[in-house]
């Protein structure tokens, strides 16, 4: 199947990797000249495991192409899929320009059928908004297709390849048969493709990172209050996950969720609601509850230092959201470290992926290290933010012996604090 990529950042250049791993001939291309420049050389703009290596092997066998001629893309292929950003305007609503602006190149450029694959996270009604744009520019038929997207940075590969379900929203039997042909190489043993209208699609997937999302706020809810009590949170935890109806994932204190996605995900869905004339008080404490979780570390540390870091030197362990990814957007890192800078904190970090993307945002207010324990020189404390593997059991002595205030405050409820006591560290965690 001829198919066409609009659009590479993560879902673009993961589903264009994928698709064309399955035999079927795929264009990538995107308005950002200088990346699709970067891509032609082999230079992948994004760590994540796997891609750089699947995007190599089929450019080789001649079935991914990087262009940035978005009009010879549309011209060539049937299927053309939008995963274009859709970032969150000042009153948390969705923008949706990017993708309008997509849609009417696809029109001006369509001489015959095409299917447009929206993957880009859009609210209710966006189709038929969608629809309507087309019908202005173009007599030639074009169907709309939601196909939301459920990857997880740091194992996009592996949930594209191996999906555990496929949403399709369309009201189009040619569009349904075409989607479903171009799914159907991922479903040999069990068919999980789920076909409703595009209404409910684009519902679905704002739904699930909102779910998720108030998992993660609850367990940190729920973390804050045993602090009050003295009760264990990785004991609760352990206690409710064993029970089916919950489920143990999801359910992880620590400093709270980021990334692109569930922030803006539930904010987007705060604004529909109350376009709509609906409460939304559920969604509203989900996204404060995560939000206040980053003030709650931050005070943890001055209570342990009785309000006063002024001068003092901390070493970070972690920068991006999550491991696996040097994807940095909405990261609580960012929040954290800006917040002990404003008390007169001095910051060394290290992250294995994200360094690149940290001088972005930080610029010289912090000092960038080229290894975790390089990071603990001249340091007073151990600030552990993304638990990346390479710091989930580290060298506990070397550490003390490098750290002057021997402390670790650890945002991911990561070590045993019995060990730490036994060694002669201090630990302060969720």
């Amino acid at each position: 199947m001829n198919i066409c990529i609009i659009g590479t950042g993560y879902v673009g250049l993961v589903a264009g990797a994928c698709f064309a791993d399955m035999g079927n001939q795929v264009i990538c291309t995107d308005n950002d000249f200088n990346k699709i420049n970067q891509l032609k050389q082999g230079i992948i703009p994004i760590y994540e495991p796997g891609l750089s290596e699947l995007i190599e092997k089929n450019v080789k066998e001649n079935r991914l192409t990087f262009t940035e001629n978005i009009n010879w893309a549309i011209e060539k292929s049937k299927v053309c899929i939008i995963t274009v950003a859709t970032p969150q305007d000042k009153d948390g609503s969705c923008n949706l320009n990017a993708v309008i602006e997509v849609v009417k190149e696809i029109a001006k450029n369509s001489k015959d059928y095409k299917v447009i694959v929206n993957k880009s996270t859009v609210p209710v009604g966006t189709a038929e908004k969608l629809k309507q744009i087309i019908k202005d520019i173009t007599n030639v038929p074009i169907d709309i297709v939601s196909n939301p997207e459920f990857l997880k940075q740091g194992s996009a590969i592996d949930d594209f390849l191996s999906p555990d379900r496929v949403i399709i929203g369309s009201d189009s039997d040619e569009a349904l048969k075409i989607m479903q042909d171009l799914y159907s190489p991922y479903f040999k043993t069990n068919n999980r493709i789920m076909i409703m209208d595009v209404k409910s699609a684009e519902m679905t997937k704002y739904t699930a990172n909102a779910f998720l999302s108030a998992k993660i706020s609850f367990i940190n809810e729920i973390a804050n209050l045993c602090s009050k009590v003295g009760a264990d949170i990785e004991q609760v935890r352990l206690g409710i996950s064993s029970d089916s109806r919950i489920g143990n994932k999801f359910l992880f204190p620590g400093i709270g969720f980021g990334g692109s996605c569930f922030p803006k995900d539930v904010n987007a869905l705060i604004a529909t609601a109350k376009e709509n004339g609906c409460d939304s008080k559920m969604l509203e404490a989900i996204r404060d509850v995560n939000v206040n979780q980053r003030r709650i570390f931050i005070n943890k540390i001055l209570d342990y230092y009785k309000g006063n870091i002024k001068g003092k030197t901390f070493a970070i362990w972690g920068l991006s959201f999550k491991p696996k990814t040097n994807d940095m957007r909405e990261a609580p890192s960012i929040d954290i470290i800006n917040g002990l800078i404003e008390y007169g904190a001095e910051i060394r970090a290290y992250d294995p992926q994200a360094m690149n993307n940290a001088k972005n945002i930080f610029g010289t207010k912090i000092e960038y290290m080229n290894s975790s324990y390089q990071t603990l020189e001249n340091c007073n404390a151990l600030i552990l933010l993304t638990e990346w593997n390479e710091f989930r059991n580290p060298d506990f002595e070397l550490i003390k012996s490098k750290l002057k205030d021997r402390v670790i405050f650890d945002g991911r409820n990561q070590y045993n604090r019995n060990n730490l006591k036994n060694i002669g560290l201090n630990y302060i965690n969720i």
